[in-house]
Parts: structure tokens; C-alpha cells; sequence
């Protein structure tokens, strides 16, 4: 009853020792000599393994929540330079525009109508139709693109 059972366990050297030295003295009485003796196995009562594996428990929760915390750190930092290198890029294109006026919009513009074109191309059943202008003044109306389905 010197020892708790968590002191069993991580002072197992100590305790076999004091339990061997003990033994010889009481042996000696006896005429009986000892060699070594060893802890081989302890046992435990419920309470204590169900404390025992609360403990282990907790302490893998605890490591669960500490890389939940890195994790949104991570994200954090991640969303910060993503929004810092947006907004750089606004910045340059202010700039950009401020020299150019919207020429750079309208590059986009054909950029992009590049693209859909490019798809567009792609798929059978697209048909386009040019708009026209109406009356005979210098307003044309847009194309219109059609989806044909058989």
C-alpha cells in the first residue's frame, strides 16, 4: 500500500526491487534464497481502467481539437492571401485603366467572347442567328445563339 496504482506502473523497476529486497529478508528467516523477482502482471480494478481510458480519451480529443485549430489557422492564412493577392490585383487593373481607359475591359471582353465562341464551336446543335438593325438607323440589335434539340 506504498504505492498507488499509477506509481506500479511507471515505477515498476523501483517497486519489483523493494518487493525483492522485502522478500529476501523474510526468506532468510526461512533459509530460502532468492534469485530475482519480477512483475509479470498487474491487474487493475474497473474504476481505475475505465479512469485510465477517460484519460486516453480526453487526451485524444484534446490532440483532435489542436489540429482542428491548426487546420482553421491554415484556412485562415490561406483565405488572408488569397484576398491580399485579389486585391492587388483590383490595384494593378485600377492602374491599368487609368493609363488605357477601358481598353483593358474591352480586351477582356473579346477575351472571353473568344472563349464562348471557342466552346461554342464545339457542339452540334448551335446555330447563330446575326441581328439586324431595325429601320435603317446605326443601332443593330445583338445575334442571338440557339440551342437546336432534334
Amino acid at each position: 500500500a506504498q504505492y498507488n496504482a499509477e506509481e506500479l506502473l511507471s515505477k515498476r523497476a523501483e517497486v519489483s526491487n523493494r518487493i525483492k529486497s522485502e522478500l529476501i529478508k523474510r526468506g532468510a528467516h526461512f533459509h530460502l534464497t532468492l534469485d530475482d523477482v519480477a512483475i509479470t502482471h498487474l491487474t487493475f480494478g474497473r474504476e481505475f481502467m475505465r479512469a485510465i481510458e477517460s484519460k486516453q480519451v480526453a487526451f485524444q480529443e484534446a490532440e483532435r481539437q489542436q489540429y482542428v485549430v491548426q487546420r482553421a489557422e491554415q484556412e485562415r492564412i490561406a483565405s488572408v492571401t488569397r484576398a491580399e493577392g485579389e486585391a492587388e490585383a483590383a490595384t494593378i487593373i485600377t492602374k491599368a485603366m487609368e493609363k488605357t481607359g477601358n481598353a483593358i475591359i474591352e480586351v477582356r471582353r473579346i477575351d472571353a467572347a473568344k472563349e464562348i465562341a471557342q466552346k461554342l464551336a464545339k457542339g452540334r446543335n448551335i446555330t447563330y442567328l446575326p441581328g439586324g438593325s431595325s429601320g435603317g438607323g446605326d443601332s443593330s440589335s445583338p445575334g442571338l445563339l440557339l440551342s437546336v434539340d432534334k
